[in-house]
């Protein structure tokens, strides 16, 4: 079955379906009229040939820092429902945290002809600042704010603010934070500052915040820094940490030592994960739109391809967020 048979099937013309299955300008009508004729034979075309003939793939590479995580997983399901509708194929790489994994996911995608790529960010090097100017296809960055490239990014440090408010208003003020890696912009630096800028909007000292920095976002390291955290500061009464899976393990060494959450001593986190929800008692958190993070990263990288603009005005969004309230604050 070749483009012509679809056409005729659809009654439209054979650039028509071209246009469809090369993901360029068409009205919906004609979208789905071939759409209909695409599922309904299982026509899948010649992706060599179009390749061949077109020198472009609607290939879209991703490169996640750690598949395991929620946030990666809601991104990713966000790019793809956007590709999907433009008939463009997510090619996902892992680098597990890897730098040098992460570059080698960006020479081997421009080496595979793919149309573009979606990097959900994380440290931010001067190899990597080099390696995304040197990128010969457009590039958009999610979960980080990097110079001169186009971003879609959370608002960390007014998150992190907020959440550390709301906290002060149920009367903590012995307050203290687990936070992440300070090579991470987003998570290490943004949502640490917002926690400090809270307790001096308070007449705190931010700068004296107790803290600690966990090693990795697992329940494991969060109950070891809670235990730390509590040997060093016993009367503690708040607990802010960097990720909710952190906050789970602080959640379980409070209890341990006692500590009543929601009575005498506060516990919030942030990322929203379903288990805060369902935990005795339910967990204070912030709720991010990461699926939007998505779809928004997928919707700037295909007006790049389709308006060619490698260079040009560099967009930068910022999306909102939520404070969900629990027990634990």
């Amino acid at each position: 079955m070749t483009i012509s048979d679809i056409a005729k099937m659809a009654g439209v013309s054979s650039a028509a379906v071209s246009r469809y299955l090369n993901g360029g300008p068409l009205s919906e009508q004609k979208r789905a009229i071939i759409r209909e004729v695409v599922e309904k034979t299982g026509y899948c075309p010649d992706t060599t040939a179009q390749t061949l003939r077109t020198g472009k793939v609607n290939q879209i590479g991703v490169i996640a820092p750690s598949i395991g995580s929620q946030s990666v997983g809601q991104i990713t399901a966000g790019i793809a429902s956007e590709l999907d509708a433009r008939n463009y194929l997510l090619l996902l790489g892992n680098t597990e945290l890897d730098a040098q994994r992460e570059l080698g996911y960006l020479t081997a995608m421009q080496r595979n002809h793919v149309a573009g790529i979606i990097l959900l960010g994380s440290y931010y090097t001067p190899q990597l600042a080099q390696a995304l100017k040197n990128c010969r296809v457009p590039v958009v960055v999610t979960g980080q704010r990097f110079p001169d490239v186009a971003c879609v990014y959370n608002d960390d440090h007014t998150a992190a603010r907020e959440l550390t408010q709301r906290m002060l208003e149920h009367g903590r003020r012995r307050i203290v934070y687990i936070g992440g890696s300070e090579r991470d912009d987003a998570t290490g630096i943004q949502r640490r500052e917002g926690v400090q800028d809270a307790l001096r909007d308070a007449g705190l000292d931010g700068d004296q915040l107790p803290r600690i920095c966990c090693n990795a976002f697992t329940v494991e390291e969060g109950q070891r820094c809670m235990q730390e955290l509590l040997a060093r500061c016993p009367f503690l009464d708040g607990v802010v940490c960097v990720t909710d899976t952190v906050a789970f393990g602080a959640m379980h060494a409070l209890k341990q030592a006692g500590r009543q959450i929601g009575r005498d001593v506060g516990l919030a986190g942030i990322g929203d994960s379903w288990a805060g929800s369902v935990t005795d008692p339910g967990l204070a958190t912030v709720r991010f739109y990461q699926k939007q993070v998505g779809q928004e990263a997928a919707r700037i990288l295909l007006q790049m391809l389709e308006e060619k603009e490698h260079g040009g005005p560099v967009r930068q969004v910022t999306l909102g967020y939520q404070v969900v309230e629990r027990g634990s604050l």
